[in-house]
């Protein structure tokens, strides 16, 4: 285990510890000199409780959950009220590196040592499958907003974890499937070769297959794969209609720009971005990413609500509109302080995770919903294409709606997941 104590002092470590509720706590902590990544300030123990946001603030991941994330779940907090149960919320914060090894230490050194109660976000699903069993080993509670694999609530399910935003069966079921109605019968997929991307060509693969069509190939890479040239070649011999990109942030960024000078879609093929976010669209601007089909939990101009909250997001993020995980981080924030409130403690991980299962889930970001006793928080999908620069009418006007997929459709049902919790 990483001794976190040793390694406080240096500066790529982003870690915040604040009180929630405080004016201060709107602005960015500063990291102490010499802070290292992937080591966690602990709060001091006491009669509170206290919420760790763990994920990538530097790396591949950081525009998706990072900072962004962390507001939030001050968000999430100073909207609660500051405090539950009568006593204070804290928020604190580390950056996992996208190493499941990081994730691991800094979970357990948060839970033996820094009074963390529960951990939210925490993208790369290989960190997540590890952070979900330390969270178990150490009863406490994890809100995974940020990670896709849908494992987490499958064969690596666990009673003291939620996974709250989307997941790669999700993802297959609307993108996948709406490709598929439309022609794109056959595939070859660029997958990031770690488990979410595995994962999430699994799915989309059952979805495709399901639905008569059939994969002729795969090309995978490692996590933060600068130069895609050779596999796009081989997505462009295999002759298929589809080149699925199995893989996110920033690689999802340079295969689309990098597809773009190959000519992938101009030659005659579909680019299917089977995990986009908002700010990856931002990143690669409308003339690239046109036409693209993609699927969302949350987008910031669904609806009033849903404006009016990513208005106020963007107030404190230098005019950044929330992504789905940011989205995520809030919605599962505010639900988990509604169990502690009934249940006047957050220290028995297991009570609270049965708690928040009990109670229907609803807020301005996500609507009513409910969660499903393997884990899987339950809402509706949106499937939406990349507008053309003349059809936007604003700097985050990107999407047009394709479909909703309902929330009882949107995800895998609880007896199909392999959870042993299914049918409790």
């Amino acid at each position: 285990m990483v001794n976190l104590a040793k390694r406080i002092a240096g500066p790529s470590m982003a870690v915040m510890v604040c009180a929630a509720a405080l004016a201060a706590c709107k602005k960015e902590a500063p990291s102490p000199a010499g802070a290292a990544a992937g080591s966690a300030a602990p709060p001091a123990a006491g009669g509170k409780v206290t919420v760790g946001v763990l994920n990538d603030m530097s790396g591949l991941y950081a525009d998706v959950g990072g900072k962004g994330s962390l507001e939030a779940a001050r968000m999430a907090v100073e909207d609660f009220g500051g405090s539950v149960a009568g006593m204070p919320i804290e928020v604190v914060s580390a950056d996992h590196q996208n190493k499941p090894d990081v994730g691991a230490s800094v979970a357990r050194e948060w839970f033996d040592t820094g009074g963390v109660d529960v951990i939210v976000d925490v993208p790369t699903s290989s960190v997540a499958i590890a952070v979900s069993e330390a969270t178990r080993d150490k009863n406490k509670v994890f809100l995974a907003s940020g990670p896709g694999t849908s494992d987490l609530t499958g064969a690596a399910c666990s009673p003291n974890t939620i996974h709250w935003t989307y997941d790669t069966w999700a993802l297959a079921n609307a993108t996948g499937r709406e490709i598929v109605k439309n022609g794109g019968d056959t595939w070859f997929f660029v997958t990031a070769n770690y488990t979410f991307g595995i994962t999430l060509e699994r799915d989309v693969t059952k979805v495709i297959e399901a639905n008569g069509g059939k994969v002729l190939g795969d090309a995978k890479h490692p996590i933060g794969n600068p130069d895609f040239s050779s596999l796009l070649l081989q997505a462009q011999s295999s002759k298929a209609k589809v080149v699925g990109l199995a893989n996110a942030g920033g690689d999802t960024i340079n295969a689309i720009k990098q597809a773009a000078e190959f000519g992938i879609v101009a030659k005659g093929q579909q680019l299917a971005g089977l995990l986009v976010f908002i700010t990856d669209i931002k990143a690669l601007g409308l003339a690239t990413a046109q036409g693209l089909i993609l699927s969302e939990a949350f987008y910031w101009d669904r609806d009033d609500q849903t404006r009016a909250w990513s208005k106020k997001f963007a107030a404190r993020r230098d005019g950044r509109m929330p992504t789905m995980s940011q989205a995520g981080v809030y919605s599962a924030v505010l639900h988990f302080l509604k169990a502690v409130a009934e249940l006047k403690s957050a220290k028995d991980g297991k009570a609270v995770v049965a708690r928040m299962k009990a109670i229907p889930t609803d807020d301005p970001l996500f609507g009513k919903g409910t969660i499903d006793p393997n884990g899987r928080k339950r809402h509706p999908m949106y499937v939406y294409q990349v507008k053309s620069p003349a059809e936007s009418k604003g700097e985050w006007d990107f999407y047009k709606l394709v479909r909703a997929v309902p929330a009882d459709q949107a995800f895998r049902a609880p007896a199909d997941s392999g959870c042993a919790l299914a049918g409790k």
